[in-house]
């Protein structure tokens, strides 16, 4: 598996994320750059400059028409995916953190941290109503008192979002009313990614308390387990086959003491049903932040504390193997 190596960016991977169909993958970072990529080749289409922070977060809506970013400058912005000109922009009193399309693409949500003495916030603007942009007045603001936010992504039909803090909770928000629809806490520690499954029924979470966990979209029902040794940075699903990928390592900070052999920045294979790992990827020199399936099910990518992304495309031997077991 040779990977295809990006180099787009000059400070670590926070996010990446692919289009629905798959042809193109975008990547943020602690730098204030926006890139997208052709994930079939690596060559990079295009940046979106308008940031003056690190970004956090990254979204495409369903049609790859818009895209979403939210970053440290305290701001979130709206961009044509074509051109690369800003549609909208809409300012916030603290970091932005998470950001996300509904089904649609019509309503977008981005959640805040809790920061300078501002609280935490999930707001909502509706895209068809440009003077919800232009007020900055989004049509709905759930506060966050308890616990920052630190993952979040819609549920199916855009219904509800689902909302993973800093204390290992897990939330389901209504995105009608913003009631609290179900509230579990499965996780010890913070929960550092959200990915649903490809038919949204599903969702998996990576957590710091060394493990990824699989749950029901609909009623927040535990699943499984996949356990590590070290904090679990982002994890995702197959769309093809039960298999999970998981990228992580230990605190960034701690990474300068250890070799890459024992800081453990590998890719790590799982079995959705039997809960065992098969298979490990190596390559990054740093941490995994981030990692997302192609739509296809053929490649997978993982993006770096390092600054690269890897685009890997699976051997031949990866789909004989799944169809024969």
């Amino acid at each position: 598996m040779k990977p295809i190596l990006l180099q787009g960016h000059e400070r670590s991977i926070t996010q990446i994320k692919y289009n629905r169909e798959g042809d193109l993958l975008f990547t943020v970072a602690k730098d204030p750059i926006v890139n997208v990529w052709y994930s079939v080749n690596g060559e990079r289409l295009g940046t979106y400059n308008g940031h003056t922070g690190a970004v956090w977060c990254v979204d495409a809506d369903w049609d790859t028409r818009h895209v979403l970013t939210g970053s440290a400058d305290n701001s979130c912005h709206l961009w044509d995916c074509e051109t690369g000109k800003q549609l909208a922009l809409v300012k916030t009193n603290s970091a932005v953190r998470t950001c996300g399309f509904d089904f649609g693409g019509n309503i977008i949500m981005f959640s805040t941290d809790k920061q300078m003495g501002y609280q935490c916030f999930v707001s909502f603007f509706d895209l068809r109503d440009p003077s919800q942009i232009e007020n900055n007045e989004p049509y709905m603001k759930i506060p966050c008192s308890d616990s920052k936010i630190t993952s979040a992504v819609w549920g199916p039909l855009g219904e509800f979002i689902i909302v993973g803090h800093e204390n290992g909770e897990l939330n389901q928000f209504s995105a009608k009313s913003g009631e609290v629809l179900v509230n579990v806490k499965e996780h010890t520690k913070q929960i550092n990614d959200i990915q649903t499954s490809r038919d949204m029924t599903m969702f998996i979470t990576a957590s710091k308390d060394n493990t990824a966990k699989l749950f029901d979209c609909a009623t927040l029902n535990h699943l499984k387990t996949f356990r590590t040794e070290r904090p679990v940075n982002s994890a995702a699903l197959s769309p093809i086959f039960d298999h999970v990928v998981l990228g992580g390592g230990q605190e960034a900070m701690d990474v300068t003491t250890t070799s890459t052999r024992i800081g453990k920045f590998e890719a790590r294979f799982f079995h959705l049903a039997i809960e065992e790992e098969f298979g490990r990827v190596k390559g990054h020199f740093g941490p995994i932040n981030s990692v997302a399936f192609h739509p296809d099910g053929k490649s997978y990518s993982s993006g770096g504390e390092d600054g690269y992304v890897r685009i890997h495309y699976f051997d031949p031997q990866y789909f004989e193997f799944e169809f024969e077991a």
